[in-house]
This record gives structure tokens, C-alpha cells and sequence, in this order.
């Protein structure tokens, strides 16, 4: 069996059984080395912190090498932002009714800023999204799928009578996504539950006025 550049052999599967091979620029391209160096990574972030990870500590964990993760990443905060927001480049399905696709949103919100890599994580990757442009558009970027859905799907709603044609659906993402953040910037020892996704969704759904 051929191995590829980085030692892994090139007939591997993913997790969903299909074929893992992609070329990069004319190079093979195993993903069985990214899902290895992600899953390192997390794992780390967690044990040490961000600001004392290293590209060198994650490539060992993942049994490979700094060339090879700096061929997929062009350093930590871009590994690192994958491996946190990779969830959340896709909205969940939709259930065909707006009031259950924004509970559905709000708890998966809930769900990737509760996850421990991402409380860790977050606070410096936010830094260093603010000193590095390009991170901070490819962060947007990854989340333009996120957006579109949105959008589409209030499209519906307003054509349905469920919502009011002047929603922003970008602004109805910060509120959901703004406020799980800034939970866990700000009251990092208290846990997401059902019933901090309930008021959310009601203050959404409702409003704060009589």
C-alpha cells in the first residue's frame, strides 16, 4: 500500500465511509491526519490552555509532524478555529416551522460554547482574531453558510405570516450567537441548561415589551 507525504497510507476512509484523498496543491492529502491533528488539538486546548499550546505539542500528540499540520493551517489560531467552529457552518434541519428552528439554533448555540474546548479556547482566539485580519474573515467566512440559511429561512417565515418582514436575520444571529458568548466570557462557573435556552428563546420570539 502507498503512503502519502505524511506517512499515512493513501486508500484511507472518513468517518463516513467515503474516501479521504484530496489533492493540495499537487500534493496527496490524507484527512485522517486532519480528523488526528483536530482531535489533538481539542484535547490539548483543554489540558493546557491556548496560550501555552503549540503547533509542535499538537503535531506530537497527533503523531505527525509540524510540516504537515502548517499544510493544512497556517498556524494555532487557524487549527484552533477549526476545531471549534466547525460545528456551526451548518444550521441544524429545519423543521418547516420558524418557532422550532429558533430553539433548534439557540440550543445549538448552546451546545458549542458549552463545550469545553470552546470555553477554553475562545477568549484568545478572539484576541487574536482582533490582531489578525485575515483570521477574522475566515472566521466569517466559514459562518457564511450559517448566515444564508438564516436568511433563507426567515424569507419563509415573513412569506408565512410567522415573522415580521423587517427581521435582520444577521442580527438574529448575534443575539443568538452574542448571547451564548458572552455567557461564557462573563459567567464562565455557571452551566448552559434548558432553562437559560427557554428565556433566550422567548426573549426572541417575544420581545422584553408589554
Amino acid at each position: 500500500m502507498d503512503a502519502g507525504p505524511d506517512g499515512a497510507d493513501l486508500a484511507g476512509t472518513g468517518l463516513d465511509g467515503t474516501g479521504l484523498i484530496e489533492t493540495v496543491a499537487g500534493r496527496p492529502r490524507d484527512a485522517r491526519i486532519d480528523s488526528a491533528v483536530l482531535d489533538a488539538a481539542a484535547e490539548l486546548v483543554v489540558e493546557v490552555g491556548y496560550r501555552r499550546l503549540t503547533m509542535a505539542a499538537i503535531a506530537d500528540r497527533a503523531a505527525t509532524t509540524k510540516t504537515a499540520l502548517y499544510r493544512r493551517w497556517s498556524g494555532k489560531a487557524e487549527l484552533v478555529h477549526d476545531v471549534v467552529f466547525a460545528q456551526m457552518t451548518r444550521l441544524p434541519p429545519s423543521s418547516g416551522e420558524m418557532e422550532s428552528d429558533l430553539r433548534s439554533m439557540v440550543d445549538a448555540a448552546r451546545d458549542l460554547f458549552a463545550r469545553p474546548v470552546t470555553r477554553v479556547a475562545l477568549p484568545g482566539l478572539i484576541a487574536d482574531m482582533s490582531a489578525d485580519p485575515a483570521l477574522a474573515a475566515r472566521v466569517h467566512a466559514g459562518f457564511a453558510e450559517v448566515f444564508g440559511g438564516v436568511r433563507e429561512r426567515l424569507v419563509v417565515a415573513v412569506e408565512r405570516g410567522e415573522v415580521h418582514p423587517d427581521v435582520d436575520p444577521d442580527r438574529l444571529i448575534e443575539v443568538v450567537g452574542g448571547s451564548a458568548m458572552l455567557h461564557i466570557l462573563l459567567l464562565r462557573d455557571q452551566e448552559f441548561d434548558d432553562a437559560w435556552a427557554e428565556r433566550l428563546v422567548a426573549i426572541v420570539l417575544h420581545g422584553v415589551m408589554r
